[in-house]
């Protein structure tokens, strides 16, 4: 009569098991859909400002010294490319920049919470694809920007409005892709998406 007992105490909660279960099939059914999505590009994140201006700053460029604002930035589309000589994929990604500027796309390097003389020596060594190159040393005007790691791509129209934020690697495939598209469009007055 004991054993009886305690089978009658015991609640069946097999049933419960299956829980953690369901929950992992249905988490791998949204990341499923968010991956298979036409809208999704593991190279871009939403970022707060895009359609919005460029931010204010005060720096000095790395080669010259010259100090630089946001007005050195005007007037024309630009490319700002945040980098740095810790970042493994800016040197895989620095022979591209080349070529983009001697095709005549106009790029601003911001050197990204890094040492200026190993800066200096690294444009020396793999070439400077950079009209300017931006000091940020404490990681200040990327901080303004939103970025999350290097290399990172700005898209800036002729009136300092961001317009796309690219993360990662610029290279043939997506410049063809759709990134010359959205450079290209960066002439007209309003953002083009």
């Amino acid at each position: 009569m004991q054993n009886n007992e305690i089978n009658k105490a015991k609640p069946k909660r097999s049933w419960a098991l299956f829980i953690p279960l369901l929950a992992f099939f249905v988490l791998c059914g949204v990341f499923a859909s968010v991956l298979m999505s036409k809208d999704y590009s593991p190279d871009s994140l939403p970022s707060a400002l895009i359609g919005k201006h460029l931010p204010d700053f005060a720096l000095s460029d790395l080669l010259t010294e010259k100090s630089l604002s946001k007005k050195d930035l005007l007037g024309e589309p630009v490319l700002v490319n945040v980098w740095a000589t810790w970042c493994p994929s800016c040197r895989v990604e620095h022979e591209f920049l080349n070529h983009l500027a001697s095709e005549g796309v106009k790029i601003i390097g911001v050197n990204y919470k890094d040492d200026p003389s190993d800066a200096i020596e690294w444009l020396k060594d793999l070439g400077n694809p950079y009209k300017y190159v931006i000091k940020d040393q404490d990681g200040s005007l990327g901080f303004d920007l939103g970025v999350v790691g290097a290399p990172e791509t700005y898209f800036i129209n002729a009136q300092g409005v961001i317009c796309y934020k690219h993360i990662g690697i610029l290279n043939t495939q997506n410049w063809e892709g759709h990134l010359k598209s959205i450079y290209n469009s960066l002439t007209l007055e309003a953002c083009v998406k």
